[in-house]
């Protein structure tokens, strides 16, 4: 069956609203992508590899691929995917690619489908739909690709468009790929790092006493004084704005704030170094911890984004075997009015401190964070995130926030990928499903076609450049 990717892609069926849909993309088509939240190795870049064969580059990293396949009945194992033993029988990447061409079917019509077409036909020029016949030869056809010095990853951060490229890193990460990058005069991309300090804060994780006694030891500080606790944390973001960062994350379960004495703060916090919190305990130390950071986002301008709402490793056995980041992520339903008023209390309104919220629970949308911010100064909607950057999510978002906030209280997208190669699809699709939102609204007589135009723009770039501090 053929492959192909139809010019007018996501645009509306209606003939005179496709038609004004076509002229506001074509003005953001060729525009760079700004990516100021996402997972890409900064190492990729600097040592500017090929990329080893299509299974290591499009499907075992890929959780949004390997949990479907999953589902269908492939273990992670026969997506090339090792446990965590290094002894039960991994597919080579021959045979997992042969698993997900036979199995293509199942991404009929979901995101990831989406953004495989656009790879395949733009990226690679296959014209074929994958199946366990052709599956070869399309193995084939991609490893040619990836053998080519056009092919590496600078000349395709080049030939993307790809202006600023934000990574997600360790607090104690010494930046030396991101050091090395900006020093190097052959490469003259914008890649840099954000602090993320989740298993810091967070006593609950199962890393955080190790990771602070880290954090302690290098700030020469006894691991359970909290005043040098927060001292270290601080300059560690100093490090990172000194390394080009622009903006801290976090990932939290809730987007729970709290407002605590330093003194029970430091008691908690001394409990929590020797395993001692219950959950509940954590639970209001992280809340804490959160108000705390968007303390440090006021002192030293970082822009604080939270992407809360998701029940990590939900399947104890896959994540005991395979470990973190292997499909079994699930959202919950997030709560922001209440959680987040002791912060906005304080910060809502503090000129140039910048929140950004995302969500993965659409509910929250229209019922909590278009109406937070189209009164908080401080606050931004976050783009459609995860489960969410979809085509059909999308709308749902537009249509959720616009009429409350506007387009102006959003972020501009996000695509928060990993995989490298869909960087330009995910930005391209978000830039055909604005275009299609405000063609609607000229086609309805709600909005006139100039000022469709800035907007279409302005989504693309002024947004994020003023949001993001660029």
């Amino acid at each position: 069956m053929e492959l192909n990717s139809d010019p007018d892609r996501l645009f509306p069926v209606d003939p005179r609203t496709r038609e004004i849909a076509r002229g506001l993309y074509a003005s953001v088509a060729e525009l760079p992508i700004i990516s100021p939240h996402g997972h890409v190795d900064p190492r990729m870049l600097l040592d500017d590899e090929p990329f080893q064969n299509p299974t290591e580059l499009l499907l075992r990293y890929d959780h949004y691929v390997t949990r479907l396949l999953h589902a269908s009945g492939l273990g992670l194992n026969e997506l090339g995917v090792p446990d965590r033993s290094g002894t039960a029988p991994t597919a080579e990447p021959r045979e997992a690619w042969r698993n997900f061409c036979a199995n293509w079917h199942l991404f009929a019509g979901t995101a990831s489908g989406y953004w495989f077409r656009h790879e395949f036909t733009e990226l690679f020029g296959i014209a074929e739909q994958p199946d366990a016949a052709n599956a070869d030869r399309l193995y084939d056809t991609i490893s040619d690709v990836l053998s080519r010095p056009s092919f590496r990853p600078r000349a395709l951060f080049a030939d993307f468009g790809i202006e600023v490229l934000a990574t997600t890193d360790d607090p104690m990460d010494d930046l030396a790929a991101h050091a090395a990058l900006a020093a190097d005069p052959t490469f003259t991309g914008r890649v840099t790092p954000t602090f993320r300090p989740d298993a810091y804060v967070n006593p609950a994780n199962p890393a955080f006493i190790g990771n602070v006694e880290r954090l302690a030891a290098w700030n020469g500080t006894a691991v359970d004084d909290y005043a040098g606790y927060i001292a270290a944390l601080e300059a560690r973001r100093r490090h990172f704005v000194e390394h080009g960062a622009f903006s801290a994350d976090h990932g939290v379960l809730q987007p729970l704030t709290l407002d605590l004495d330093a003194d029970t703060a430091a008691a908690l916090y001394a409990r929590a170094v020797r395993g001692q919190l219950s959950a509940d305990e954590a639970a209001v130390f992280q809340g804490h911890m959160l108000l705390e950071s968007a303390r440090m986002s006021v002192d030293d301008g970082l822009v604080m984004t939270i992407h809360p709402g998701v029940f990590r490793n939900h399947s104890e056995p896959t994540f005991d075997a395979f470990g973190a980041d292997t499909g079994h992520d699930v959202p919950v339903r997030t709560e922001y009015v209440e959680n987040l008023r002791p912060l906005l209390r304080r910060y809502g309104n503090v000129p140039d401190f910048h929140l950004v919220l995302f969500s993965v629970d659409e509910t929250s949308y229209s019922r909590e964070i278009a109406p937070l911010a189209g009164f908080y100064q401080s606050l931004y909607i976050g783009a459609p995130w995860w489960f969410l950057d979809a085509p059909d999510a999308v709308q749902r978002f537009r249509s959720a926030v616009t009429e409350t906030a506007g387009f102006y209280r959003s972020s501009g997208f996000i695509d928060d990928t990993r995989a490298f190669l869909s960087i330009p699809a995910r930005h391209d699709m978000a830039r055909r499903l604005d275009s299609a939102f405000l063609a609607r609204l000229v086609a309805e007589g709600r909005l006139d076609e100039p000022m469709a135009q800035k907007i279409a723009v302005d989504l693309v770039d002024a947004l994020p450049r003023k949001v993001f501090k660029l």
